[in-house]
């Protein structure tokens, strides 16, 4: 029988997704000043198991407070105490009380630290990011010891998740994070064990699976997210991605959720919500132009032994069953939608709907000149940031246990998100030791 989203999954763990639509991971910006889980968590998770998804996937939760992805994520490090293993039960039981499988994405930010965190991140070289208006610090090349630390820091965290209730967690080595950084040549310049060559940019990539299955043990899932490529010349390329799938291989890996970009080249964010600006090797079918890495997978899946998970852009239940059937993906992740729609996975599920809504209308300051594709630089960006300050506040919406607004403007969501960051900040700041 052709698989359909409707088809349950059960991947080599033994852990079994009920149908094939998995909430991706999005930033929730949600925690305490001392990066916990709040009550917002709950809420939030709980009206998303209510949607019907088969698996949900948290946003960074980090493995190092100093090295964030923004001041509100969800952190564990060696300063968290058994006192927190409650709220991460909870957020756990919340996610999971529909039957829904939940996963911890566990991350390093490394260079794309934030400078109001960390001035100075670590990362596996002293290369900036080639970013204007001065957000990121000077990165630090990493010492030995803090290498080492990182991938303790992997096992501190599916220790803690394991105990809390979790299902699994996945590796995020995508998006220009630390792990990420280190498989591109670009941001790797080391000549050490971890620098040069392939095999050696994925070493840490390798030690941190290898410490999370140990420390995960038999039955909980250990799976990566990974980028087909990183879109920039002389980086991370899908060559590369193949390869670093060879050696997944031979981890035992659960599953790999395939993306792309990085904050230089944010492929991954849609961010003036529309196609993808690349083009996909040969000619594109509609589901292909549709999902935005699924060309890149197609070949990833010809030399993945587990399963793939496609995230970014799909829209239509057609185009979805036709990945499904086609052996393109086995899950289909969704992100956007899911801030505003919620029930978006039930109703798809029941052929209720036929597609996903977008509310591309509402993400533009204007129209011509004032549109996501507008000549002007500082127009074009304040579109982008301003989409992405709008799914935030859709979030801040239904954690706080209200209807979401899909008439909020643009240009409103992004003052206020940023607004909202920075008062963030200083209440975090103010809680560091």
């Amino acid at each position: 029988m052709p698989a359909t989203i409707n088809t349950p999954l059960t991947l080599p763990s033994a852990l079994t997704f009920p149908n094939r639509l998995v909430k991706a991971a999005m930033t929730e910006g949600l925690a305490d000043a001392r990066n916990r889980v709040t009550e917002a968590h709950l809420t939030l998770y709980r009206r998303w198991a209510e949607g019907g998804a088969g698996g949900l996937i948290t946003g960074n939760v980090q493995i190092d407070r100093h090295h964030l992805e923004r001041v509100g994520n969800v952190v564990i490090d060696a300063s968290t105490g058994d006192d927190e293993l409650d709220g991460l039960s909870r957020w756990a039981e919340a996610a999971k009380s529909r039957g829904a499988a939940f996963i911890m994405q566990v991350s390093h930010a490394g260079r794309q630290t934030p400078k109001l965190v960390n001035p100075r991140p670590a990362a596996p070289s002293p290369v900036a990011l080639g970013l204007p208006g001065g957000q990121f610090g000077e990165p630090r090349a990493m010492t030995r010891d803090e290498i080492r630390n990182v991938v303790e820091g992997f096992g501190r965290a599916t220790t803690l998740a394991k105990r809390a209730g979790f299902d699994g967690v996945q590796v995020h080595a995508a998006h220009g994070y630390l792990l990420s950084s280190f498989l591109s040549p670009l941001a790797n310049r080391r000549e050490d064990d971890w620098g040069g060559p392939l095999e050696n940019r994925a070493r840490l990539l390798v030690d941190c699976v290898r410490e999370a299955k140990v420390q995960g043990g038999p039955g909980f899932s250990i799976s990566v997210k990974l980028n087909s490529a990183d879109f920039q010349k002389g980086g991370f390329s899908h060559e590369d991605c193949l390869a670093v799938i060879d050696i997944l291989n031979g981890l035992g890996v659960d599953f790999v959720e395939i993306s792309g970009g990085n904050y230089e080249q944010p492929r991954m964010m849609d961010m003036e919500g529309l196609e993808p600006s690349f083009e996909a090797p040969g000619r594109a079918s509609t589901r292909e132009r549709e999902a935005y890495f699924l060309s890149y997978a197609k070949s990833v899946q010809a030399r993945a032994s587990m399963p793939l998970m496609v995230t970014g852009g799909f829209r239509t239940l057609k185009g979805m069953n036709a990945a499904l059937d086609a052996g393109e993906a086995d899950l289909i992740g969704m992100g956007r939608p899911l801030c505003v729609d919620t029930a978006t996975p039930a109703r798809l599920l029941a052929g209720e709907i036929e597609t996903a809504d977008r509310w591309e209308a509402q993400l533009r300051i204007g129209p011509g000149l004032f549109g996501p594709n507008s000549p002007i630089k500082l127009i074009k960006a304040l579109n982008g940031f301003g989409a992405q300050g709008w799914y935030y506040e859709q979030l801040r919406m239904l954690a706080a246990g209200k209807a979401p607004n899909p008439k909020l403007g643009v240009l409103k969501a992004f003052i206020t998100h940023q607004k909202r960051e920075t008062d963030t900040a200083k209440a975090w700041r103010a809680a560091m030791p």
